[in-house]
């Protein structure tokens, strides 16, 4: 046994007693529970290194320890306990870093393996403007100004788009960042300026490979032409471009390596790759016992093998902000080398993401962690001529980020979102990223679209 916390029966959504511990066999720490009614429950979720294999970082040397910091204002009482108390409840252990409101469940596309279910025949009447409104100022009351993403769905479908983000920039978050499969973006060039125009800072595109076979099998489309004409049209408009993959093991996840080099050639309007594992919640063509999992060691591995003039295993670090298991990053300045667009890793004491070597007793506070991370990336993803007030950090990490300029940032990450049968309570309380409700709560990403194994909402419909 490695590690004791606390999960759910992907069934019944129990809350059950669940350990870690390390099977030798297949170099793999699972994630182990016993629900009384359904039996035993047993999913991987850290895979170690295999003599002779890539160099992943092992289990117990993969931690950033920190201090809980509670939030100010619950909007919940601890009644039941973690996770049927959220909102977020005294006992949550980090403040909001990035906040999202879902402006719609509509979608003009129809993927295979959405985490949200959108565009299906029916769904729920878009929130009015003054509800998003609303949900904004919540937001802001409760955690600042944290970074804040629209997302969906498909935000793009809303004509009113645009008057939805001089919303959230008349409310003065951090950045102002659209999660868009880029359609709209690549059909209109026009609309990119519009919505930059409006206060957007920042495009969180849905980019899964470097070819169409797999957009083919996770999008049910292919998608490569117009993904680029959307990164050409925010690249126009000034627009910073982070590329989203989600990966599926025997899917995409041999396709890293070229997915990297790819981002690189689009220039620098893509300011960063992030690779988030599949999670088995929403839409899913797999039963969620048997999905095909990777693991976050596995997708640090595949970057380090498949594009090695680019990735070390030394560059990837964990996270600052939310908990170690969930994520992790690597800052990286750009330069031009002979036969191309290349990469040299930057490293800071004070960035979102310094290296596990630099802890310090007593650890540091998640507050300050949940700071440092929204300001880098408030510096980092934020459309061009809005940088230069954003940094608020003062090493010279970070002042080289605010002098370089755009076009010679770039960062990689990775994030594990959790299902029922890999939800983990302590990760969840750590969690730094926050769904705002219609009824003012804030709900962890994870257990806002968490499902059991039949379909069954965590925390109810999206309201």
């Amino acid at each position: 046994m490695l590690r004791r916390t606390r999960s759910l029966c992907p069934v019944c959504l129990r809350r059950l007693d669940a350990v870690y511990e390390r099977d030798a066999a297949t170099h793999t720490v699972v994630l182990r529970k016993v629900c009384p009614e359904h039996g035993v429950f047993c999913v991987p979720v850290w895979s170690e290194p295999e003599q002779g294999g890539i160099p992943v970082p092992d289990f117990a040397d993969w931690s950033r320890p920190k201090t809980p910091s509670r939030p100010k204002h619950p909007a919940t009482a601890v009644r039941k306990g973690c996770p049927f108390d959220c909102g977020l409840c005294p006992e949550h252990g980090q403040h909001t870093c990035t906040g999202l409101v879902e402006v719609t469940l509509r979608c003009d596309m129809a993927c295979p393996v959405c985490y949200a279910k959108a565009g299906e025949q029916t769904v729920p009447p878009d929130p009015a403007p003054e509800n998003i409104a609303a949900r904004m100022d919540a937001l802001r009351s409760m955690s600042g100004p944290c970074n804040l993403q629209i997302s969906g769905g498909e935000p793009t479908v809303r004509e009113d788009l645009p008057s939805l983000v001089a919303l959230a920039r008349e409310r003065g978050f951090g950045l102002v960042q659209l999660n868009t499969n880029g359609l709209r973006l690549a059909r209109e060039p026009g609309y990119a300026a519009l919505l930059r125009d409006a206060g957007l800072d920042s495009v969180y595109l849905q980019w899964d490979g470097a070819g169409d076979a797999s957009f083919a099998a996770l999008r049910g489309q292919a998608c490569l032409d117009f993904k680029r004409r959307a990164v050409e049209n925010c690249a126009r408009a000034g627009l910073g471009v982070v590329l989203v993959a989600t990966l599926v093991r025997g899917v995409n996840d041999g396709e890293v390596g070229d997915l990297l080099r790819l981002a690189l050639r689009l220039g620098p309007a893509v300011r960063g790759l992030h690779f988030q594992p599949a999670a088995f919640f929403g839409r899913y063509p797999w039963h969620l016992m048997d999905a095909p999992r990777l693991t976050l060691p596995e997708v640090m591995a595949a970057l380090a093998s498949q594009a090695p003039e680019f990735v070390s295993p030394g560059h990837l670090h964990p996270p600052g902000c939310e908990h170690e298991l969930c994520s992790f990053s690597a800052v990286y300045r750009r330069v031009e080398w002979e036969h191309g667009p290349g990469l040299e890793p930057v490293s800071s004491p004070a960035a979102c993401c310094p290296s596990p070597a630099l802890r310090t007793d007593p650890p540091p506070s998640a507050a300050e962690g949940a700071r440092a991370a929204r300001q880098f990336v408030a510096l980092h993803w934020s459309s061009a001529g809005r940088e230069s007030g954003k940094s608020g950090i003062a090493d010279g990490f970070d002042r080289f980020l605010a002098q370089a300029g755009a076009e010679q940032r770039f960062t990689l990450s990775g994030m594990a979102f959790q299902d029922a049968l890999s939800l983990d309570l302590a990760r969840v309380r750590g969690c730094c990223i926050h769904v705002a409700r219609a009824d003012g709560r804030l709900i962890p990403f994870c257990l806002h679209n968490l499902t059991s194994a039949d379909g069954m909402r965590l925390h109810g419909d999206f309201s």
